[in-house]
């Protein structure tokens, strides 16, 4: 295959041009590297490199201005814009930077086409006026000062480009209507230069006047590639462009045009490919690789074109591991590094301008991988330390104070640079995160890649700084965030590698004027290649059209140029598209692809694949009682077996696994709202202060109003035991609270009602620490039952054996028809079994004599009264004994040993249990 740049080498080797003296201008940079290869094959002696420049290179030379960078233009022009704004309706920068973005970008389109900017600016301005959404006749402040916006575009743009030219500076655009101004001069200056521009197709005015102007002039050369497919076509929107330089340009009229080709028309092998989702295109693309490395090693002539840029790393993580050569030619977006994320938490948290830090907030940045290392001392990882202390204490909001008290000295300084406060101050923030940085740098080894990241992250902040201190308007965090966040949004960390060896991945516009016999392009979809009907301006789209401004329509075109373009010379042609509908971009595949189709020159294969990716059988974990396991068995069988940790077990046996067996506790994360259990525990304790001293006695009404007395001081004291330092005092904290004393004092008040009825009530126990030990045949230990019964009372003779619940609790919760049932079912029979094993250990125990009643009073159903334990004689029967009887406790045991029997027994495993 000759591509096209080795095609106009030769090309102007054979009209005698001496190549070393001649300018090449390219479209990109990239371009030239491969023009260096071809030249030295081509070439029979050593000879100096020609200039090789790229557009904006040599428009830039040509204007004698010095191109800023997108935030140094922004800040010029909030410079201007503070210069005509009374200080009383001026934006603070962030505000301004919104939309000023916008507006530079508009100024460059204007400039760059050549637009009458007075013209365009007071068209915008008559536009407003009429369109303005207020009926009044009379316009309010509102109206007036959105008015004034568009009176003044035009003034922002005089003052703004008079500053910069002043100071011999330029945006683009300005720097490209500069470069006209100065063509004749350009060319009167420099006759013996001989230009040479290859691979141009859409031109902007300033571009084609320039080139138009060094043709008529005899100073270049222009040399088009095109196929004539697309040129002879006359609404195809490949050739739409170099149409019109054909139509329009006196010198092509006149002249030769070089060149159309007939690449497109030969045969070749195309594949439309649909696959599912951003990473399954990045398996396929691994998939395809692989295919093409076991036919060909040589990967030089195969090209990966992404057309999404996030796409970068699943496809570089997919790339067959035999394929050791790979250039990357778009570099990696710095705001998908691992680095980003922890100066955004490191904003995040200082943007409130607080000294009072949430725990979360605290804990994620501490924790960042980034920076975790730097908290390991030789007495410890402190990082566990700080959490866990949080955690036990229920530390919701912490100062650097309280951190420090709680870290060991040799971090104290790690969390000043993290956590001192930052005083809204650009400077402050600045200095603390280069401090940071320079704190990491001694954690990474030399070699690390993420010394690499750091290198460019420290390069970004000197960047801010020099801002900062060149034009002073980040005053404040907000502002200074928001240009971090746009720098970060166009920085990229290159990637070293052999420009001309092996695979070659690049975005679309890399692909400009290089040709490949492979060609792989991804996110071939509707809203991304082309990106569609976007309108990021301030310029409508009839004022575009009135003044020959570049729509999304002639921005769809240049896509399709490059898309064409890159078929051109392929022979193999893989175009893979998401076939999942996406919510913003949708998941239609692109009009390219239909357009080909609809062409008929090629043979199209459609496939719709989906990755290799390995399926994972989702199988329930099974554990088998090895000896280890049977041993802790034994030891947790004579400590005893509470009713909850049974009840566990037939929930899920590998909850019990992790929890009995291993002693892995289930995570307790800081209480920012008071707990279910707290809640639940607060209201144990509390009763059982009023009525442990009551022990043996019968209940008075004395008794019970002086407990209501004291509800709010106990319930107080509970909480600020089990809740450590948390807050109670506002919030959800405060109802939950409330909560508490109104259950217990309605509870309270339930009990005189029984009181007041006549009824006599005895408190027998409260809670009563049970254990017992079970006798079991067929094993060749003891085994125990222990557990805490929350109250025994008798009412009118009637023993009761008493659960306490916070939560909601319905009475058929409490009832059983099958005993079989019992150990199977936990959510219909888990209150059953522990109220029936507080019954049977206090039995065994001789503290009760049968029958008694067993059941749970529910906090939350308070109105319900005592839900008494039942057996049914069917689950359609109403009839149900309630009284816990010698039988009843007898089918209660044989269950309760099959139970232990199935936990205990070697050749049953711990098989997980799917939940709902």
């Amino acid at each position: 295959m000759s591509g096209f740049i080795k095609s106009v080498l030769l090309d102007l080797q054979k009209k005698g041009k001496k190549l070393d003296k001649l300018y090449f201008i390219l479209p990109s940079k990239r371009a030239g590297v491969f023009l260096k290869h071809h030249l030295s094959k081509i070439i029979d002696k050593p000879i100096f490199a020609p200039h090789i420049l790229s557009i904006e290179e040599f428009v830039e030379e040509m204007s004698g201005l010095k191109s800023l960078s997108n935030y140094d233009a922004l800040c010029s022009l909030y410079t201007a814009y503070l210069e005509v704004t009374p200080r009383r309706n001026q934006e603070p920068f962030e505000a301004f930077s919104s939309w000023a973005h916008i507006l530079i970008q508009d100024f460059n389109e204007i400039d760059r086409y050549l637009g009458n900017q007075t013209a365009i600016f007071d068209y915008l301005q008559a536009i407003k006026e009429i369109d303005h959404w207020s009926l009044e006749t009379e316009q309010t402040s509102l109206v007036k000062s959105y008015l004034k916006f568009w009176r003044h575009l035009k003034i922002y743009y005089n003052v703004f480009t008079d500053n910069l030219l002043s100071h011999k500076q330029g945006y683009q655009g300005l720097i490209y209507r500069e470069a006209v101004e100065n063509l004749e001069s350009y060319i009167e200056n420099n006759t013996g230069k001989d230009h040479v521009f290859l691979g141009f197709n859409a031109l902007n005015t300033c571009e084609s006047l320039i080139i138009q102007g060094l043709l008529q002039s005899e100073l270049a050369h222009v040399y088009w590639d095109i196929d004539t497919v697309f040129l002879q076509d006359k609404i195809h929107d490949a050739g739409l462009f170099i149409r019109q330089h054909t139509e329009k340009w006196n010198y092509l009229k006149t002249n030769p045009f070089n060149w159309a080709t007939s690449n497109y028309s030969e045969k070749k092998n195309i594949k439309v490919i649909g696959v599912p989702k951003l990473v399954g295109q990045a398996k396929y693309i691994g998939q395809i690789l692989e295919s093409i490395h076991s036919e060909n090693s040589d990967l030089r002539n195969t090209a990966v074109v992404l057309g999404e840029e996030n796409l970068l790393i699943p496809v570089l993580n997919s790339i067959p591991e035999q394929i050791n050569k790979v250039n990357v030619t778009m570099g990696l977006p710095l705001k998908f590094v691992p680095l980003a994320s922890l100066f955004e938490q490191l904003f995040s948290i200082h943007k409130k301008n607080t000294t009072s830090y949430y725990f979360r907030d605290i804990i994620d940045l501490i924790f960042h991988p980034s920076i975790n290392g730097l908290f390991e001392t030789e007495q410890d990882n402190q990082l566990n330390h700080i959490s866990n202390y949080i955690q036990k204490n229920n530390l919701v909001h912490l100062t650097l104070h309280d951190l420090k008290k709680i870290a060991h000295n040799n971090v104290h300084h790690i969390l000043d640079i993290l956590l001192s406060p930052w005083e809204n101050s650009s400077k402050v923030a600045l200095d603390y995160c280069s401090d940071l940085i320079q704190l990491m740098k001694s954690n990474f080894s030399s070699t690390s890649l993420e010394l690499e990241y750091l290198y460019r992250f420290h390069t970004l902040f000197n960047q801010l700084s020099e801002l900062n201190n060149t034009y002073q308007h980040l005053n404040s965090i907000e502002s200074l965030f928001k240009v971090y966040k746009d720098v970060l949004q166009n920085e990229t960390l290159d990637f070293k590698g052999e420009p001309l060896e092996g695979l070659q991945i690049m975005g679309m516009l890399e692909s400009r004027v290089l040709d490949f016999e492979t060609v792989i392009i991804s996110s071939v979809n509707e809203g991304i290649l082309p990106s569609g009907k976007t309108n990021n301006s301030f310029i409508p789209f009839d004022v575009k059209l009135q003044n020959q401004l570049p729509t999304y329509k002639e921005k769809d075109a240049v896509y399709t140029y490059h898309f064409y373009r890159l078929l051109q010379r392929a022979k193999n042609v893989y175009i893979l598209y998401n076939t999942e509908i996406d919510t913003l971009k949708g998941g239609e595949k692109s009009r390219f692809i239909t357009q080909m189709e609809v062409e008929g020159i090629h043979k199209i294969d459609h496939i719709i694949a989906s990755p290799n990716v390995p399926i994972v059988d989702k199988k329930l974990k099974q554990i088998a009682k090895t000896d280890g396991v049977l041993s802790k068995l034994k030891e947790l069988s004579c400590k005893g077996f509470s009713p909850s940790s049974l009840t566990n077990y037939i929930r899920n046996p590998l909850d019990f696994y992790y929890e009995k067996i291993l002693g892995i506790k289930e995570f307790e994360d800081v209480e920012e709202n008071i707990a279910a259990n707290t809640l639940g525990s607060v209201i144990h304790n509390t009763l059982e202060d009023f009525y442990k001293p009551l022990e043996g006695k019968f209940l008075t009404i004395d008794d019970l109003n002086s407990f209501k007395l004291q509800i709010k001081q106990q319930v107080t004291h509970h909480f600020k035991d089990l809740y450590k330092d948390g807050d109670f005092t506002s919030g959800k904290n405060l109802i939950i609270f409330e909560i508490a004393q109104r259950y217990i004092l309605n509870f309270i008040n339930s009990e005189i009602d029984i009181l007041k009825s006549g009824k006599k009530l005895k408190i027998l126990a409260i809670e009563s620490d049970e254990k017992i030990e079970l006798d079991i045949d067929r094993l060749p230990f003891k085994v125990a039952l222990k557990g805490k019964v929350d109250r025994v009372d008798e009412l009118d003779g009637t023993i009761r054996v008493i659960d306490y619940k916070s939560g909601k609790v319905e009475q058929n919760k409490v009832e059983i028809v099958n005993w079989e049932d019992l150990t199977t079912d936990y959510d219909k029979y888990s209150k059953s079994f522990q109220i029936l094993s507080y019954a049977y250990m206090m039995h065994q125990n001789k503290k009760i004599e049968l029958p008694v009643e067993a059941g749970i009073i529910s906090f939350k159903n308070l109105n319900e009264g005592f839900l008494k334990f039942g057996v049914k004689e069917s689950t359609r029967s109403k009839k149900k004994n309630q009284l816990i009887t010698e039988e009843t406790l007898n089918n209660f045991e044989v269950e309760l040993k099959k139970l232990i029997l199935e936990i205990c027994n070697p050749n049953i495993d711990f098989i997980e249990k799917e939940l709902d």
